[in-house]
């Protein structure tokens, strides 16, 4: 049997084998120092459709202009959609492999380093991925009066190019020019964004700029934030909808990718961002700020959105991101209008996902009311038919005898990958670790938390962001949260709670079902560890927290809070350090909750 078994793995591997192909770019005139767009788009249309294709390259830095580089309209999810070029525009491609050789891949535009359409199977490995000028602007401020509200920067103008009409500054990002728009400041000490930094968050409608040389400027008419502290670094980064323009890997349609040893120094948008792919696994993949710089990624440094089968993430290290490590959702589309004959128009919910693929033929989706967000209704799809980017025609195979008359939402149930997180470390960025809505299996185990919002967010809404997948499965366990919050408000190593509209409420029944925290260590100045709302079958078990004197202490909310849930399991959890008791809040419309050998805890139940 085993030589059966050997001589068939032997044979798959000889037939594999015949077929593979290596190219050495170098044998196709892309070589360091010269522009490889034209040349690497030759030679990807080359090898076409072939199968085990592996394209390498020998080490050094490669240059990527966008003046020669292939072009297409793309749709790509919580971005600005657009016509992209694309340094590595790989399409329908089978068991492709991309080896960097430990190279550096230089891009000087607005160019998209890899776009993977339809592709089964993709290794991409050992490279990074860098621009010759940020998406963002980083002043240092050298002098600040807190009376008039004003403050002085210097800026170096080869690295982020400017000019100033009427007042306004404006950067210059190849060839588009950017107001102040989003900002944020960073503290040199801890690389990360400062201790409530929204304090000293500048109004770029009314800020005033003036030269006083080349490399200093004055800020003036801020609004009501205070200038920012003397050596503090305050980050631009621009208004939409031109300030994701440019991820730094987009894949889409795809099935099983794997992307190892792989480092994003900076992205006009995400540094990945994953559509509607069935298995992807990152291993070493790394999201970081280049030597001089204080922050990577425009936005996330990993978004995955209407996935399935299996998303793992491993042994990475993601930091200096503008938004979160990971995000993993699926998308509520609204229901626009029922045709009868089991005929909807249905609409893309949120801006940034015009042209998002909701179902196809075949897919099981859920009908819910979007006041309560929960589904009454489950079915599958015969037939999409798209009308433009944001509407669609979607005919089901059965529908309610009598149809509600309140708003309604779609949310596809097939499209739900399993994750795993595992071995990594997410810190020092702005917003939170991670975001996960997904009804797979999640394991979350042995990482490294420290961010300026949630720790682990698990949300989902059909208000703002329009992002689905009530969980049933989370484990959390043996991770470090350290001093998560430092936004400095009540942001928790783990929040769960769907996110409502004052025209949204509460339904009968929970949200999320089977969340467990435990094993966790928790380095908190604030004293918080859960916050939990709609949740069927909570465990917060074995955790310790132990007060940090690194950013100034907080005693203003409870550690625990437990609203609207039932089977919860608060037990053996221990406080080290703090002046007082933490609080366990367990309000009265919660259900059988155990809790016992809490130590360093107070208990108090309140009225909903």
């Amino acid at each position: 049997m085993k030589k059966l078994l050997f001589s068939v793995l032997s044979l798959t591997f000889l037939i594999n084998g015949a077929n593979a192909k290596d190219y050495n770019v170098a044998d196709y005139g892309i070589v360091p120092g010269e522009d490889a767009s034209y040349k690497l788009n030759l030679l990807i249309n080359k090898i076409g459709d072939e199968t085990n294709a592996t394209i390498i390259f020998p080490k050094g830095q490669y240059d990527f202009y966008p003046e020669n580089a292939t072009e297409k309209y793309r749709y790509v999810a919580n971005h600005d959609n657009g016509l992209k070029r694309m340094a590595f525009p790989l399409y329908n491609a089978k068991n492709v492999t991309v080896d960097g050789g430990g190279s550096t891949f230089m891009f000087h535009g607005r160019i998209v380093p890899f776009t993977l359409e339809s592709v089964e199977g993709a290794t991409l490995k050992n490279f990074s991925i860098d621009f010759i000028r940020s998406y963002h602007a980083e002043l240092s401020i050298v002098e600040r009066n807190e009376k008039d509200k004003s403050f002085i920067v210097e800026i170096d103008p080869q690295l982020y190019p400017y000019k100033i009409e009427a007042g306004q500054i404006l950067f210059e990002r190849f060839g588009q020019w950017d107001p102040i728009g989003s900002n944020i400041v960073f503290d040199p000490k801890t690389r990360s964004p400062i201790f409530n930094t929204n304090r000293y968050s500048i109004s770029g409608l009314t800020t005033q700029v003036t030269k006083l040389n080349e490399q200093r400027l004055k800020f003036e008419n801020i609004g009501k934030g205070s200038p920012p502290p003397i050596g503090s670094v305050l980050v631009v980064y621009g208004v939409h909808p031109t300030s994701r323009l440019v991820p730094g890997i987009h894949i889409t349609n795809s099935s099983d990718i794997h992307i190892e040893n792989v480092t994003v120094l900076d992205a006009g948008g995400m540094a990945l961002i994953v559509e509607r792919t069935n298995n992807i696994d990152l291993n070493n993949f790394n999201v970081t700020s280049a030597e001089g710089r204080y922050v990577a990624t425009r936005a996330d440094a990993t978004h995955f959105v209407g996935c399935k089968g299996l998303i793992k993430v491993e042994n990475s290290i993601l930091e200096h991101m503008l938004d979160d490590g990971i995000n993993v959702h699926g998308a509520y589309v609204n229901v626009d209008s029922y045709l009868g004959n089991k005929e909807f128009i249905a609409s893309i919910s949120h801006f940034q996902q015009m042209g998002l693929v909701f179902g196809e033929a075949g897919d099981e989706i859920a009908i819910l009311s979007r006041e309560t967000v929960l589904p009454f209704f489950k079915t599958s799809i015969k037939s999409v038919r798209e009308i433009n980017e944001k509407r669609f025609v979607i005919t089901l195979n059965d529908v309610p005898k009598n149809m509600p008359s309140g708003p309604l939402s779609f949310e596809n149930l097939t499209w739900n990958p399993d994750v795993v997180i595992r071995n990594n470390k997410f810190r020092e960025n702005r917003a939170r670790g991670a975001l996960i809505t997904t009804k797979g299996k999640v394991l979350i185990e042995n990482n490294y938390f420290n961010s300026q919002m949630h720790g682990i967010l698990i949300e989902g809404d059909n208000k703002k962001w329009y992002e689905s997948g009530a969980v049933q499965d989370v484990t959390i366990r043996n991770n470090t949260f350290d001093n998560i919050g430092f936004s400095g408000k009540d942001a928790y190593p783990l929040f769960a709670a769907p996110m409502l509209t004052p025209q949204q409420r509460i339904g009968e029944g929970q949200y999320h079902k089977n969340i467990t925290f435990t094993g966790n260590t928790i380095h908190s100045f604030n004293g918080l560890m859960v916050h939990a709302l709609s949740v069927d079958g909570l465990t917060v078990a074995d955790n310790t927290i132990v007060f940090s004197d690194t950013y100034p202490s907080i005693d203003k909310y409870p550690s625990i809070d437990l609203h609207y849930s039932k089977n919860s399991k608060l037990t053996d959890n221990t406080a080290k350090g703090f002046k007082r008791p933490l609080i366990v809040l367990v309000s009265s419309d919660s259900e059988n909750v155990i809790e016992k050998n809490n130590t360093g805890f107070s208990d108090i139940n309140v009225s909903h």
